[in-house]
């Protein structure tokens, strides 16, 4: 059985720093790609950032210049390192994983297993 298990958030002022870790279990993730989406209050899930079996990588504008995403095939876990973060990143973080080695689009269609998810709120 797959699972995947964040870790990592909290609460944290604005301009601070946070790093999210996702151990995957159940199936080794090295050569697909994986991804970090995230559901503000009261809004739809969005896409953050994804990294693919080769480990290139993809993040969204609003969060460019401040969050890496990283994996570490050794582990089977992937990371988010988030900077300079800003109140309007307060949302639940979920860790992404899809069956594929890379996925083009942003939406959370293509990944097939999730993670519970894991709060972060930015305070002003």
């Amino acid at each position: 059985q797959v699972q995947l298990v964040e870790s990592g958030g909290g609460l944290v002022q604005a301009g601070g720093s946070l790093r999210l870790s996702c151990a995957a279990s159940g199936r080794t993730f090295s050569s697909n790609a994986m991804g970090w989406f995230r559901q503000p209050p009261g809004k739809e899930r969005e896409f953050v950032a994804t990294i693919s079996g080769s480990g290139d990588t993809r993040t969204a504008d609003s969060v460019k210049g401040r969050f890496t995403i990283s994996r570490d095939n050794a582990k089977n876990t992937v990371s988010l390192q988030m900077n300079n973060l800003k109140p309007e990143d307060t949302a639940v973080y979920y860790c992404a994983a899809s069956k594929l080695r890379v996925v083009f689009t942003t939406t959370p269609g293509p990944y097939d297993y999730w993670g519970q998810g894991t709060q972060v709120t930015v305070s002003s």
